[in-house]
Order: C-alpha cells, then structure tokens, then sequence
C-alpha cells in the first residue's frame, strides 16, 4: 500500500491540475465547450483520489487523513453552487490538500509504531 504522503500526492496532483484547467477555461487560455466532460471527469478523479487518501491515511492511522477531510466539505458543494461561486468554492479546498501534503513525515512515523 502506498504511503498516506503518496496518497495525498496523488490528491493534491489531481486537485492542481483541475484547478489550472479549471482557471486556463476561465481567462478563455483553453476552449473545452466541445469537451466539456474533461473538467467534470477530473472533478470525479480528485473527488475520488482524496477519498482513498483519507481512507489510506486512516487506514495507516495518519493525522493526513485528518487534515485532508475538511477538503471533501467545498469538492461535495461544487455541483451544487451556481457559476459565480465556482472557483471561490474549489479554491476553498487548498489550504487543506497544501496542509495534508506539507504535514511534516514525522507524523507518519510517530503513529505507525
């Protein structure tokens, strides 16, 4: 099993890069209105990456799943907030991935005895 750093890696990865897709749409750097499935397939892999993070990170009894659950709260609210408050909504989700992912690897250590 890969570790609950990895984890959150894979995560925070998937997180970034819809975040960049999700901002080149917005300042019109990249046109998907012929593939709009693209942003929404990589909202489903972040939304389902961050889950088995925390459930690794549990799993392996790591504080990471703790500091990354609060980022489920603003990824579960995206389909449901209208455009205007789409990318504050995503964006609310960062300080959590940035938290699980720059958590010091002592943490790890000091809970798997």
């Amino acid at each position: 099993m890969p570790t609950p750093r990895a984890l959150v890696a894979a995560a925070a990865a998937a997180y970034l890069a819809n975040v960049a897709l999700g901002t080149a749409v917005q300042a019109r750097l990249v046109d998907t209105s012929r593939h709009r499935w693209t942003h929404h397939a990589l909202y489903v892999v972040t939304s389902t990456l961050t889950v088995v993070a925390i459930a690794g990170s549990f799993a392996r009894r790591s504080p990471r799943g703790w500091l990354l659950a609060p980022a489920l709260v603003p990824l579960a609210l995206l389909p449901r907030v209208g455009h205007d408050a789409h990318a504050r909504t995503g964006l609310a989700a960062a300080p959590w991935y940035a938290g699980a992912l720059l958590a010091p690897m002592r943490l790890d250590a000091a809970r798997m005895d």
